[in-house]
């Protein structure tokens, strides 16, 4: 417990450090003394040439469908700051709607990863081994749960079932939250990018929708403690924001891995598809019974599943 509180202390001081040195540089002083127009056109602008110069660069080098998957990771991760924006209104929902969000997103992960990662994982693997793609396919999920196994025990963190403010009192736990959901966050976007990396971007598309709508509430678990401990709502939505964009870390490295390492695919999608059951599993279902049964929850997820498997369905 005490090398866990000293994690989360050094991970604090460690940003607060790098916030000072960052508003203490010539650039951010000349940034702040613009007018607030030119500065924010100014910051607009920077941020869309980076996006052109990074863009490019994946274009040139790797192709179309890199690029494509790289910017599905990134709206997926991005969708993590949206699902944070009620903190600017609110410092505590209802545990039945949140219960309800957790269980939606379980129900399209749920849907995603059967239809978008392990269906056609299998086809791929019959392609490639003839009569054995649903046995690599497995051996892939049996690797990826043991990663995020593993991952859970060596990295310091508390649990998505932490996530109540009754547990969550005090800004180390928070902090130490950010990472579990950060740790989180790497194989889901893994995924997105692997799907794209398979050639077949319907599946990439729903894995992506289905990454982004699971995003939302884990957002709005980040930014809500944040909110109730203190912090600025806008310095909150933007922690939460930054632990999506992960995603598009691992989403690069899914779909360049398995583009320029094709045999690889079918091992990559059951890698993803054991990391996000995993997650499922472990962390956000029960989450939505951590008070007892959640009837909310139950059909939530249902519907969820549903209507992830209906739009897998209408975009085939």
């Amino acid at each position: 417990m005490t090398s866990t509180r000293n994690l989360a202390d050094k991970f604090q001081h460690a940003i607060d450090s790098r916030i000072a040195q960052v508003k203490a540089s010539e650039y951010y002083l000349k940034l702040q003394a613009m007018p607030p127009l030119q500065r924010w056109l100014t910051v607009a602008g920077l941020f869309l040439l980076s996006q052109v110069v990074v863009f490019g660069l994946l274009y040139i080098i790797f192709g179309k469908i890199v690029v494509v998957g790289f910017l599905a990771s990134v709206l997926a991760g991005l969708a993590t700051g949206a699902g944070a924006l009620p903190a600017l209104f609110f410092t505590k929902i209802s545990k039945n709607l949140f219960n309800s969000m957790l269980g939606a997103a379980a129900g399209v992960m749920l849907a995603a990863t059967a239809f978008s990662l392990l269906v056609p994982g299998m086809a791929y693997g019959n392609l490639i081994w003839p009569g054995n793609g649903i046995y690599i396919v497995s051996l892939g999920m049996l690797v990826g749960a043991l990663f995020l196994h593993f991952a859970d025990r060596q990295l310091p963190h508390v649990h998505f079932d932490s996530v109540s403010d009754v547990h969550l009192n005090s800004l180390k736990k928070v902090w130490l939250f950010i990472i579990a959901i950060t740790i989180h966050n790497f194989p889901e976007g893994m995924s997105v990018g692997v799907s794209f990396g398979s050639g077949e971007m319907k599946n990439g598309i729903v894995l992506a929708i289905a990454i982004a709508l699971q995003n939302i509430p884990e957002g709005l678990a980040v930014a809500l403690p944040l909110v109730g401990l203190g912090y600025n709502k806008w310095r909150a939505v933007g922690i939460a924001t930054l632990t999506g964009l992960v995603e598009p870390i691992g989403g690069l490295l899914g779909v360049t891995m398995v583009t320029v390492f094709e045999p690889i695919l079918p091992i990559a999608m059951g890698f993803a598809a054991g990391a996000m059951l995993f997650v499922i599993s472990e962390e956000i279902i029960p989450e939505t019974h951590a008070n007892g049964r959640s009837r909310h929850a139950t059909f939530a997820l249902m519907i969820g599943f549903i209507i992830m498997m209906a739009l897998d369905n209408m975009l085939g």
